[in-house]
């Protein structure tokens, strides 16, 4: 169950979720005032204190009554802003952060003194473990679909097999190409649900022309699994990464691989639903019919 803070803030129980070279403050700020949650890694600012600026840019461009911000951060040993990103996020103050790949063990005391909520990125059950055993304040299930950095459970199968043992926040990631799959993910246990392939072929977002284009024409048989790039399983377009390129290596994943990958595009399972450019207003109300239609089409059928 989602805390107040979150809950009555939102339109639609969704994250425009933290994408790599794509997520800046003009999709964060659309999102917010569309009534969902926007969010950014923060190592998509160059720097520290950009992403000061980013926030405090931010923050001005939102009233009390748009949706929370919740930067992602990037928690694996390799990055060397994580402190000063972390005393950053703090003295903003923001509702919540989004930690990825790794252990929040080091952040949370920081992050939870400033009043933030943390939620936790997981790929398997091991990680949901070990995220609860922290005591995050909720989880976000990485799974087969998600663009960019994927998971590889089904994403009902692992949605049903946590809900089992946790009975806090979920936030289900990959394969939510419209309003009515969103609507599929609250009725089968997630409180929310990230949306990105869809929020990069938008007006506000940091991608360029030819990357949104090539998502409008995509389809699913065009979305390929590669650990290439960054060293962690990622889905991507094909075509535009070789999906055998550092083969047999086992360098792993570096932050400064990661936080330098402008020129990789990603995309999930939902590329399936992209079929034009559109503003990010556009986008959300276009999500607000469709959840809106299915949840009728249910009561209608007495389907509960």
């Amino acid at each position: 169950m989602l805390t107040p803070v979150l809950r009555d803030r939102l339109r639609l129980p969704l994250i425009a979720a933290p994408m790599t070279a794509v997520s800046g403050p003009e999709l964060v700020i659309a999102a917010c005032r569309g009534g969902v949650i926007g969010s950014f890694p923060a190592h998509n600012a160059r720097t520290t204190e950009e992403l000061d600026a980013w926030l405090t840019r931010i923050a001005a461009a939102l009233d009390t009554d748009g949706a929370p911000v919740a930067p992602n951060l990037v928690v694996h040993r390799s990055n060397p802003r994580l402190a000063d990103d972390v005393a950053c996020l703090a003295r903003h103050r923001v509702p919540l952060v989004i930690t990825s790949v790794g252990s929040p063990a080091a952040v949370l005391g920081p992050l939870r003194d400033a009043g933030c909520l943390v939620f936790a990125d997981v790929a398997s059950m091991r990680h949901v473990d070990r995220a609860l055993a922290l005591g995050v304040d909720g989880l976000v299930l990485l799974t087969a679909g998600a663009g960019g950095q994927t998971g590889w459970h089904n994403p009902l199968a692992f949605l049903r097999a946590v809900r089992r043992r946790y009975d806090g926040p979920l936030v289900l990631a990959g394969g939510i190409a419209d309003g009515a799959a969103l609507l599929a993910a609250q009725v089968a246990g997630a409180d929310l649900a990230y949306m990105g392939t869809k929020f990069i072929a938008t007006e506000e977002s940091m991608a360029g022309a030819e990357y949104r284009a090539a998502l409008v024409a995509a389809t699913l048989d065009d979305i390929t699994q590669t650990s290439g790039p960054t060293g962690l399983p990622a889905n991507l377009l094909a075509g535009k990464v070789d999906p055998d390129a550092g083969a047999g290596q086992s360098t792993g994943f570096r932050f400064d691989v990661i936080a330098g990958a402008t020129e990789v595009w990603a995309a999930g399972h939902s590329v399936c639903g992209v079929d034009a450019v559109l503003g990010v207003a556009e986008l959300i109300e276009r999500t607000h019919r469709e959840y809106s239609a299915a949840a009728e089409a249910m009561t209608r059928n007495h389907i509960y």
